[in-house]
Parts: C-alpha cells; structure tokens; sequence
C-alpha cells in the first residue's frame, strides 16, 4: 500500500470477497494511515459510482472487473494480489481524528449514505477492546469459537463480529459452496459454533429444518439482526436451535447499539445496551452516544447537522426503554404510511401482526390508494403449521391500533424477499404480491 503512495489521508475503496487476504488488507489499510472505503457486493452502477466517488485514490479488488473500472474511470484498480509481500515490519500510522473507514448505509431509505468513523471511534468499540469485555461479550466471544463467516467485510456487523472470534481466540470459517444452502447444513459440516444471520434468512434456515433435519448440535451463539425478531419466529427458533439465539440492534451509523441474550428469555425487546453506549428515548425516538459512532456522514454536513445534535444521534427509529434496562423496538420514524391525511406508522402494526400465534413474521407497506391518498397493505409468513385467519388480524389491529392502522390487504407469503443487504425488502414484496383490493 505505501509502495502505491497510499497513506494517512488518502482513500482506498475494497471490493473483494470474503478471504483471509481481505481481512489482511482491511488491516493494513487502517495501518497504514489509510480511510478504508467498503465497496458493497450488488452495487448498481450509479451506486458503485457514488461510493468509488468519495474521494478515492485507488480500488482494491480480487480482479479488475469490467463494471468496476468503468466506475472507477480514472482512479487505478489494482488486484489485491499484487499488494501481498509478506513484509513483517511496519509502523501504525492511524491518526485519531483522521476518517478511519467510510461506511454505507443499506439504502433502504433512498441512496446509500457514507457513514464516517475515525480512528479514535474504531479504537473505542467494545468489539475490539477484550479488556474491556463484559461477561455477555465474554460469552459471545467464547461460542464464536468457530464463527462461520460469510457475506462481505464491506459490512460493519460482519466486522464487529468477526473481532470477538479472533480476539477470543477463535476460528473463522469461511464455507465453500457446495451448491446446498449456507444455513443449515454448514453448521453441521464445519462444526460451526457461531454465526449472524438475518430474520428472513433464519426464517430460510427453519423451514430447511422442518424439511430436512440437520445435525447442529454444535452451534451455541447464533445472532439475529436486521430487523425485529417476532415472539413466535424467536420461539420457533429457540425450540429448533436450543437456547443459543441472540437477537441484536444496531445502525451503520452507530454499529452494535444492544443485545439480547439466551439468558434473557423470550423478551420482546432487543436487549440492553453495550457498555459505554448510553439510550434516551425523546418524543418516542431513540437517541444514542457512544465512543464509536460516526463522526457525520461523509459529504454531507445537512443531514449531517439534522442527525447528530449536541452529541447524540438521532437513529430515527421509535421506541422505548423498560424498567429493566432494555430497549423495545416500534418501527422507524420514517417508515409511515399516510392514511386520509394520517400519519400511520408501520412498526406498531408489524408489531401486532407478529404477536398473533398464526404469524411467524408479519411486514407492513404503504401503496398509493384512489380513496385515502395510500393504504396499508400487510404481508405475514404463517407459523409452523398454521394458517393465518385474515378477519381475526384485522381485529387484534383495530382492538390495539384503532381503524386507521387496520390493513386494507393482507397477503400471506411464504418467505420474504431480501436486499442486497440482507434485511426485508418491502418494496419487493409489494411487486411480487400486487395488493388485489
């Protein structure tokens, strides 16, 4: 890398599989004084130009694909296996209040946003600081003895978690495709101990086991994130798995913010806050700050300013905190539906939906509607065996929400459909399942 003039200052976009080589560069880059820049796997080309658009003075891949120079355009591309010498000496470079990694949001509220951590921020994560472990992290880092490792170092829950492995002294499994699904049958070839998924890919994951059961005696941590785990999928889960399932929050914007234990029971919540994270909830909105969240959004000193106020960042999304210390979810602040004028918020209905003993996931959608300006329009994943009775949700809605938030359609849909990075897609669902009033 500082054969190639890259320092302290300059920007360095990865786009590469998973790999033992990645993980080195990612290192070295943040060694050499680098700002990391993650290059998300699926980028269409106005996305992939944005983020190699950043200030980028070179890329980094596996290969100098035909899609990835015309988005580089001027900027070198240069394979990662050029950069490997095997050096063993080298001086950290890493200044505390240099922008340490650019990394994008999902986009799932419009483009991509380039959330910008220093160094001092990636120094404090608790992630990567085992002396200041609590005993939760100790347990996790323990059952991450052989975490099964997957998807793209672009992402910061796949960095966050790959630290307590390694730093606990675990190992990382990185599968090969041996064309059957990752989950679950992995877990059984490799002995896997640990892993993350996403709630539709858990959903995937079950309904393999009910078809065909596989031995995964051996896994004792498996982390749920990206979106609300529902009661009956965590205690489906739960009864499949044993008790090894975690269920986490977190943002770009702030990394792992929480998490929920085995030891925590079938709460509805998702768990309390890592240490040195600290949650006011202000007119219904989470509020955080912790060592480790972004310094801003890159580029972009408006939404900037609109997020982080006096020191706290506004993650817009709803919610509340319980006597207890943890945090319950209630949907996104954005994520609204305007009903005759009315503001509808989606969460609380997925929130009911999901409660229903015949709903194993329940996802909520606005379309636009001659009558009322948009309509709420449903889709549920049934329970193990049942069959969801539309007049009976529509009930328990009105009975807990009021007729503004009862569902003009509700689908019931097999699985959900998810996005590039791994969460629901809503607007997929409603293009593959059309509301028929």
């Amino acid at each position: 890398l500082r054969e190639a003039g890259l320092g302290p200052g300059r920007g360095v976009a990865i786009r590469t599989g998973v790999s033992p080589e990645a993980f080195a560069l990612h290192i070295a880059a943040h060694v050499a004084g680098c700002r990391v820049v993650g290059v998300r796997p699926g980028y269409a080309a106005g996305q992939l130009a944005q983020v190699l658009g950043t200030g980028v003075d070179a890329v980094i891949a596996d290969a100098a694909t035909p899609d990835l120079t015309a988005a580089a355009g001027p900027i070198p591309v240069v394979p990662i296996g050029k950069l490997m010498n095997g050096r063993p000496s080298f001086d950290v470079l890493g200044r505390p209040d240099d922008v340490a990694l650019l990394a994008f949001t999902s986009g799932s509220t419009g483009r991509p946003k380039g959330c910008a951590f220093t160094y001092r921020a990636l120094s404090g994560h608790w992630a990567w600081q085992p002396d200041a472990w609590g005993r939760v992290a100790m347990e996790f880092a323990a059952a991450f003895e052989r975490y099964m490792l997957f998807g793209t170092l672009a992402s910061m829950v796949v960095l966050e978690f790959l630290a307590p492995c390694l730093l606990g002294g675990g190992t990382a499994v990185i599968p090969e495709d041996d064309g059957r699904p990752l989950f679950p049958y992995a877990i059984e070839r490799y002995g896997i101990t640990g892993s993350i998924v996403t709630v539709p890919r858990l959903g995937q994951m079950l309904g393999l086991l009910r078809d065909e059961p596989a031995n995964v005696g051996s896994l004792r941590a498996l982390m749920v994130s990206g979106s609300p785990l529902g009661p009956h999928r965590l205690a489906e889960a739960v009864e499949r798995l044993g008790p090894v399932v975690y269920n986490g929050y977190g943002q770009t914007e702030a990394g792992s913010v929480s998490m929920l234990t085995p030891a925590d029971g079938m709460s509805p919540s998702v768990g309390r806050p890592h240490p040195g994270v600290e949650i006011s909830v202000r007119a219904g909105e989470i509020q955080l700050r912790s060592p480790y969240m972004m310094a801003g959004y890159w580029d972009d000193p408006g939404e900037t300013r609109d997020v982080l106020r006096d020191g706290w960042l506004r993650t817009r999304d709803l919610g509340r905190l319980d006597n207890d210390g943890h945090l319950h979810l209630d949907g996104r602040a954005r994520d609204v539906v305007m009903v005759n004028a009315m503001v509808v918020y989606a969460g609380p209905i997925e929130r009911v939906l999901a409660a229903h003993p015949d709903v194993a996931e329940a996802y909520v959608a606005g379309a636009p509607d001659e009558e009322t300006g948009e309509a709420v329009h449903a889709f549920v994943v049934p329970a193990d065996g049942r069959s969801p009775d539309h007049a009976a949700l529509r009930a328990l809605v009105q009975g807990e929400l009021g007729a503004d938030g009862v569902p003009r359609t509700i689908t019931v849909v097999p699985g959900v459909p998810a996005a590039a990075s791994g969460k629901p897609d809503k607007r997929a669902l409603l293009a593959a399942y059309p509301p028929r009033l």
